[in-house]
């Protein structure tokens, strides 16, 4: 049985990397899904679109997982605060559309 190239190994990885890519993607749209769902419930009950506190307390969280799967906490918390800001504009739009009704 011969050893696989250096070319073999790099599709091996990237074909892997696709792989996590696409779970990755998959389970955004899971995430936004039940974020849209908090979106709505909280014009329906006119809450303000962000929640800084539990915010802080995810992102305290997630830094904390961050560090025990050997990944950088300052990346996790980047990536965190990108798509809290992403959800906190779709709550918003959501207010906003309640409101005109």
């Amino acid at each position: 049985m011969s050893e696989r190239t250096p070319e073999e190994q790099l599709q091996r990885l990237r074909s892997s990397i696709d792989n996590i890519d696409a779970a990755l993607v998959h389970m955004l749209a899971e995430r936004f899904k039940a974020t849209q769902q908090v979106g709505e419930l909280k014009a329906e009950h006119r809450m303000p679109p962000s929640d800084p506190a539990r915010e802080a307390r995810q992102i305290e969280r997630l830094r904390e997982l961050a560090e025990a799967a050997h990944l950088d906490p300052e990346f996790a918390e980047k990536w965190f605060n990108f798509v809290v800001a992403e959800v906190i504009q779709h709550h918003t739009r959501i207010a906003d559309e309640a409101a005109a009704e």
